[in-house]
């Protein structure tokens, strides 16, 4: 009589169940995900300077975490378009240019606000200075 000891039969492994959890896997983050575009900011460098009259001299505004200034007067990110509008209107409606400059630690989301505001203005030309 032979008895065998320490010999368990082995079950195999079923792969039925890992494909199942897989395909809810991939159902899930297929369902979960968004295929949509993420809106773009257009930016441009400054380059060197030239000699500019008074009537095309370039807006200035200063973007700081709490406050902006333009041409160094304080204003509200509400306010910027009418402002805009009555700079428009002294230069009777000639095309200008904004240099935005970026002190201390702005927010991603408050430069998008503000160049939001900036976008809507027509003929004006945003340049962003370090």
């Amino acid at each position: 009589m032979a008895l065998r000891v320490g010999c368990k039969k082995r079950r195999r492994l079923s792969m039925t169940s890992l494909i199942d959890v897989i395909f809810l896997l991939l159902l899930f983050f297929m369902l979960s995900s968004t295929f949509s575009r993420f809106g773009s900011v257009d930016l441009m460098a400054a380059n060197a300077g030239s000699g500019r009259s008074d009537e095309t001299r370039p807006v200035f505004l200063k973007l700081e975490p709490t406050q902006m200034s333009l041409n160094g007067e304080a204003l509200a990110l509400e306010g910027l378009g009418m402002r805009l509008d009555a700079l428009r209107a002294q230069r009777q409606g000639t095309p200008h240019q904004l240099l935005l400059s970026l002190s201390g630690a702005v927010t991603s989301q408050r430069l998008v606000d503000v160049l939001a505001v900036l976008r809507r203005q027509p003929d004006l030309a945003v340049t962003v200075v370090e």
